[in-house]
């Protein structure tokens, strides 16, 4: 989907917006008139067609009668008591299939034969256009969809071999801007709190990391805390743990996700320290609860909304351009400061007991 600059090379990308705008009629109607979907009549279809033609859009093929397999496994749904962000990855997701008229179909896959039966009937019925996996254990998928000939994107997640396309956050670089504003505000004892088992939460135990080598902290290994679930109590445990077996020996935590942020406040302060007077806070998400905990939560804002509207889209340029080898998206992050971040108090975080 690109125009011919000078000498016939390729330059600008044409967005399927841009044809829309030319033919005054909205994005979802325009997806519907190129990919053969009905709902469009025959002169306004013909007519977005030809623009398509003149700016040298690559029409897609059709998925009129088709659809796309949402495979997500149980452990990758929603669970308000541990995290929202598969729900807003959902809403993204299925948002983006209803403007551009996709047929979208949720699959629940609870164990590896599930997901091979998945991957089995989706290649031999002509009705599936693709997959997206929403799961946690890309590798598992990665090795069982060897061989499969239809488009596959992961849903925040990614194939280090680069087989299939994916879209995530920026985990890495998010981690680490989250880390250099504690750094920034004084913060040298940062610990990362965190549940080891995705590559995705790795990126972010590496961006942790990547600045606090950047700012001299050496001994960072010793500032890791795992947990063995997202559950916020079992942050406010480790927390506490923490400061009665060493004292309070570091100014700020950062978390690799906001629902162990809200339980690492809890803890600090049921053990008697305050958060940011004490103890600075980050987490990673920017949940909307981050904005009403106490004090308001200071997080890395991930796109969770827009990484499910970019996979569907990512798959359904796959599916139009069959020589385009695998992509890897990465969605920006930004910061949002609140309440649970300050500077670093002088005397803090020198292995004090605990009160």
């Amino acid at each position: 989907m690109t125009i011919q600059g000078k000498r016939g090379r390729p330059s600008r990308r044409i967005r399927l917006e841009e044809i829309a705008a030319r033919c005054g009629v909205s994005v979802s109607t325009a997806s519907r008139a190129l990919s053969g979907v009905g709902g469009v009549r025959d002169e306004l279809r013909t007519t977005i067609i030809e623009a398509a033609k003149s700016m040298n859009y690559a029409i897609p093929a059709s998925v009129a009668g088709r659809k796309v397999i949402l495979a997500a496994s149980s452990v990758a749904m929603v669970d308000s008591a541990r995290n929202q962000f598969t729900y807003h990855v959902l809403d993204g997701l299925n948002e983006r299939a209803r403007m551009l008229g996709v047929e979208l179909v949720t699959r629940p896959v609870a164990t590896p034969e599930e997901e091979t039966a998945l991957l089995r009937e989706s290649e031999c019925d002509d009705s599936v256009a693709g997959c997206l996996f929403l799961t946690l254990d890309d590798d598992d998928v990665l090795t069982r969809a060897a061989g499969f000939s239809k488009p596959i994107v992961l849903v925040n997640g990614d194939d280090p071999s680069m087989r299939h396309s994916s879209v995530t956050p920026c985990n890495r670089s998010a981690a680490m801007l989250a880390a250099q504003h504690l750094i920034g505000l004084g913060h040298h004892r940062v610990l990362f709190l965190m549940r080891r088992g995705r590559r995705t939460i790795e990126r972010r135990y590496e961006g942790w990391r990547d600045a606090l080598i950047a700012g001299g902290v050496a001994d960072f290994e010793d500032l890791v805390i795992e947990v063995q679930d997202w559950l916020p109590e079992l942050a406010s445990k480790a927390v506490k743990e923490r400061i009665a077996t060493r004292g309070l020996d570091f100014t700020a935590v950062l978390t690799a996700g906001d629902s162990l942020a809200f339980g690492v406040i809890a803890g600090i302060q049921e053990a008697g320290y305050s958060v940011p007077g004490d103890v600075s806070v980050v987490g990673m998400d920017d949940l909307p609860l981050a904005a009403f905990c106490n004090p308001p939560l200071t997080a890395m804002h991930i796109p969770m909304h827009e990484i499910g509207s970019a996979a569907l889209s990512l798959l359904l340029d796959d599916m139009a351009h069959s020589v385009l080898p695998p992509r890897r998206v990465e969605l920006a992050c930004y910061l949002v400061e609140r309440q649970s971040t300050a500077p670093a108090r002088v005397g803090v975080g020198r292995h004090q007991p605990a009160p």
